[in-house]
């Protein structure tokens, strides 16, 4: 039997993951609805269901929208308020727009959030305080945790699998980001710019050898990448390559993708997990 993948989407316009300071956001065209009615055409078409970590800012301001991705029958998580590093606010800040991320959300899709994604994938070694605080609002997961080594984010030594946190009031499953070990490193499987800066046929041998081994790899996207013509802003180069490469590239890989995998929202890993292990 196949093992199911879980496809996530960080839900989130083009200007909010390029470090571009709130004051100009107003300024930027909104073209959030471009590369998400496109992925949502291309999900329906193969009959998955994914899971949106939505962000805030998006549910306040586009509510609309988050819910015709809930009544087509996705997941509805949460991406934080602001499309902030968690490492650089404190945890009463996090606390605040992490509840003020949930109440938009739920406001917006009419569903209840039970998991979280960490903007960057920014719950490093300094910021493993925030596990805690998720816990305490409620959230029943979390999938930001990178076990790589990244300017931005990760902790390159963490489990790669799903695993429990124990925290004072309960516990957190973790869901990391898939990786596979290649010359004694761990390395990011597939999703974002690595799905389109990796050839399509190393994302799936990856892909194809987490499965062999039973594991159930968390591929990740985020509207804009199915958008090709968004604005290019002049950014530092080592965020222009991340953020432009060859963005052409991702709507024809993710067909084929689609046709090679099976896929999931993320809630059934969790809800798989619920009845086993608590270790």
């Amino acid at each position: 039997m196949a093992v199911r993948n879980a496809f996530t989407v960080d839900l989130e316009d083009w200007y909010h993951g390029i470090e571009l300071p709130r004051e100009r956001w107003e300024q930027c065209e909104d073209r959030l609805a471009v590369g998400t009615g496109r992925l949502l055409a291309l999900l329906a078409e193969r009959g998955v269901r994914a899971t949106f970590f939505v962000l805030g800012v998006v549910a306040k301001r586009s509510p609309d929208l988050i819910r015709q991705i809930a009544d087509a029958g996705h997941e509805i998580g949460t991406h934080g308020w602001s499309h902030q590093f968690v490492y650089k606010l404190t945890p009463e800040q996090f606390t605040a727009e992490l509840r003020d991320a949930v109440a938009a959300v739920e406001d917006a899709s009419g569903c209840r959030v039970r998991g979280h994604r960490a903007p960057y994938f920014s719950i490093t070694r300094d910021s493993l305080w925030a596990l805690d605080r998720l816990v305490a609002e409620g959230l029943q997961y979390d999938s930001s945790i990178f076990p790589v080594r990244n300017y931005r984010y990760g902790i390159e030594d963490a489990p790669r699998e799903p695993y429990w946190v124990q925290s004072n009031g309960g516990r957190l499953l973790e869901i990391p980001m898939s990786t596979a070990r290649l010359l004694g490193r761990n390395r990011p499987v597939s999703g974002g710019a690595y799905f389109r800066i990796y050839p399509y046929w190393l994302t799936r041998a990856l892909m194809r050898r987490c499965n062999a081994a039973g594991q159930a790899v968390v591929f990740y996207l985020h509207p804009w990448e199915l958008d090709p013509l968004h604005p290019r802003l002049d950014l530092p180069r080592r965020v222009a390559l991340t953020h432009y490469a060859n963005l052409g590239a991702t709507e024809p890989r993710l067909r084929r993708l689609l046709r090679d995998f099976e896929f999931g929202p993320l809630e059934t890993i969790v809800d798989e997990a619920g009845h086993g292990s608590s270790t």
